[in-house]
């Protein structure tokens, strides 16, 4: 199988059509929103392309179902899912941010599309504030960032940008056993290749009085292969009984999976029999196979079967495609 380069270029959109008409089938990945661009043009390319008869993993309307942090919100009474809010507009977080905020939960709010902790808030009391829907709130970004205590429409305000383009936001319960870890499942398809783990801390403060990019830093992510002997359990749950409800919930036949992709759960509460809970964190459509080598060699004949679907611009196979 040869494999070519086919780079994004967002003034270039033409150059790029032109070589991926000329290629059997293409696996995309791309960050959603770069410097204020988003993908729009390139989902065109990538739709024009596939209706051509090029095989495109993923298709752009797979990544409108499953690619955005709504993907949390719409399976929230799945098992891994907790309780979640989503305002799909500025006006309908002004009405129910401050029911979420009244229960005194500690909350994390996402912009609907974005990556690298951008848009991500933690947000709680402020110090000695008396719960209630009009109390002021800590709030905490990405690493690096300083705490910060304000109002609650001072932060509301803060986040009316995120829903410029016709996008929301989530709202999540905080994870209070996130200290433990978080568990990474690479998929291919509807199929567990493998485990990533790592401790994840983006939202954790400096020491007091020390620097904001003092925080801690993330612990490396190890990764494992799909028969680790503790992660069966979630192995299990997701290929047989979460995969087909979230397909169900978005739309989506399984047929339509991204051929690589991956699905971050944060360590829940233990259930009754004391066994292990979990809730999905983020669902990222892919086109990298880090380091789980039954991810690469499952992609491989995926691509090689001509089916579908992963995240956004990578490489492109030329039309004469050999298993070698």
């Amino acid at each position: 199988m040869a494999v070519e380069g086919a780079p994004y270029v967002a003034d270039d959109v033409a150059n790029l059509r032109e070589q991926l008409m000329r290629v059997d089938g293409v696996l995309v990945w791309i960050n959603p929103i770069v410097d204020g661009r988003d993908r729009t043009d390139l989902n065109e390319v990538l739709a024009d392309v596939a209706a051509s008869g090029v095989f495109v993993s993923a298709h752009p309307d797979v990544i409108a179902k499953m690619g955005t942090k709504d993907i949390l919100f719409r399976p929230r009474t799945m098992g891994w899912g907790c309780d979640t809010r989503h305002y799909p507009t500025f006006a309908a977080m002004q009405r129910e941010l401050r029911e979420s905020r009244a229960t005194g939960q500690v909350r994390v709010l996402k912009r609907t599309r974005g990556h690298s902790g951008d848009g991500v808030w933690k947000v709680e009391l402020a110090d000695d504030a008396v719960v209630s829907p009009h109390a002021d709130v800590r709030v905490r970004a990405k690493r690096g960032s300083v705490e910060t205590t304000m109002s609650i429409d001072a932060f509301m305000a803060q986040c009316e940008p995120y829903f410029a383009r016709g996008d929301g936001m989530i709202d999540q319960v905080y994870q209070r056993r996130l200290r433990d870890g978080m568990v990474r499942c690479y998929l291919v398809r509807s199929r567990v290749a493998g485990f990533g783990e790592q401790l994840v801390n983006a939202l954790y403060l400096a020491e007091p009085g020390a620097a904001a990019n003092s925080a801690p830093q993330p612990g490396p992510r190890l990764y494992y292969p799909p028969t680790r002997v503790d992660f069966q359990r979630l192995k299990d749950k997701l290929e047989q009984e979460w995969l087909g409800q979230l397909c169900d919930v978005v739309g989506v036949d399984k047929a339509q999976l991204p051929i690589l992709w991956d699905a971050d759960f944060l360590y829940g509460e233990k259930d009754s029999d004391g066994a292990k809970s979990w809730s999905t964190a983020s669902v990222y459509q892919s086109a990298i196979a880090d380091t789980v080598s039954a991810a690469t060699t499952w992609t491989r004949r995926e691509v090689l079967c001509g089916r579908s679907a992963c995240r956004a611009v990578c490489g492109a196979l030329p039309r004469e495609v050999h298993d070698a």
